[in-house]
């Protein structure tokens, strides 16, 4: 018996978001995903607004997944 590889993803880079002074506050981008193929995106500056945005339309059976990305 082998054991098989398992290769390991690359580790994704940490924002230095946290560190910008610049910004009063962060904004976040909720990403849908349909079924047919479309996507639909939203900006929220309240994470907690995100959230329950992308789970509202997680329950939708047309859309297939939901992220939300911190973009600044």
């Amino acid at each position: 018996m082998t054991k098989t590889a398992t290769k390991k993803s690359p580790k994704r880079e940490k924002t230095n978001f946290g560190k910008d002074k610049r910004r009063k506050h962060h904004h976040f981008l909720v990403t849908v995903f349909y079924a047919d193929g479309e996507k639909f995106g939203r900006v929220y500056t309240d994470k907690e607004k995100a959230d329950r945005f992308a789970d509202r339309q997680k329950r939708s059976p047309v859309v297939k997944s939901a992220r939300v990305t911190m973009v600044s």
